[in-house]
């Protein structure tokens, strides 16, 4: 039986398609809302290319992306495609202003990846060109098969289109020590805006459902303490002195 993959509409001119069918894997399209390679019931892939994986931390599409991922499939992945050394390469003839942004760009997409990897735990691949992209997933969709994935049935989920803000701002709140994805849904139903739930007291916080006044202060410690690590660092090199 031939694994299937549903590829998004958006993939097309990638021609990693065009590589799957020629590999014998059959595949459909459609206009995916979360993933660009839907490989089994279980697992959707997002596919970047090394540039667009900078341009999507920069506008802050990747970490709702992968929020999407963890949110409606068990077993999200994240495949990067091409030679990440690559954005060290920085050419003479620019402006000093748009080399010291480039020489940027390689640290910043690992730190980013580091965050997919151990705060969204999705797995993170790598390709070097679309032909082994497409091996790859036709590799992903055959495993699927093994465990009890389905070639012939719907692979697609009804999902809802949501808003990206909204997922941003979920983001924001999830990130706080003590704070997960489903006390920020309530954090956000119940201030409206992510400003207003961490100016909130630690009493109002307390009133969410699975809160309770001991994480509400916990909270609430953690925002309004002062950082001290100047003052910490300052001592130190004086008492070195």
């Amino acid at each position: 039986m031939p694994a299937r993959i549903v590829v998004d509409e958006r993939e097309r001119p990638s021609g990693i398609p065009d590589i799957l069918r020629r590999s014998g894997v059959v595949v459909d399209f459609a206009q995916l809302i979360v993933g660009d390679y839907i490989v089994s019931p279980d697992t959707a892939v997002e596919r970047k290319t090394v540039h667009d994986l900078i341009h999507s931390i920069y506008d802050g599409r990747l970490y709702v992306q992968c929020a999407q991922l963890v949110k409606h499939y068990q077993k999200p992945i994240v495949i990067i495609q091409g030679d990440l050394t690559k954005l060290a390469e920085i050419p003479e003839d620019i402006e000093e202003e748009k080399k010291k942004k480039m020489a940027e760009r390689l640290p910043l997409a690992f730190d980013a990846l580091a965050t997919v990897a151990m705060e969204f735990r999705i797995p993170v691949l790598h390709a070097p060109d679309a032909e082994h992209t497409a091996v790859l997933l036709g590799t992903l969709a055959a495993k699927g098969l093994q465990n009890g994935g389905i070639a012939s049935g719907p692979l697609l989920k009804k999902i809802r289109k949501e808003n990206p803000v909204y997922l941003q701002q979920l983001y924001v709140l999830s990130s706080v020590p003590g704070v997960g994805d489903k006390l920020a849904a309530r954090m956000l139903e119940k201030f409206k805006t992510p400003q207003r739930a961490l100016n909130a007291s630690a009493a109002e916080l307390a009133t969410i459902p699975g809160f309770g006044l001991a994480r509400a202060q916990r909270l609430r410690k953690i925002l309004d303490s002062a950082a001290k690590t100047d003052s910490v660092i300052q001592k130190t090199l004086f008492e070195g002195q």
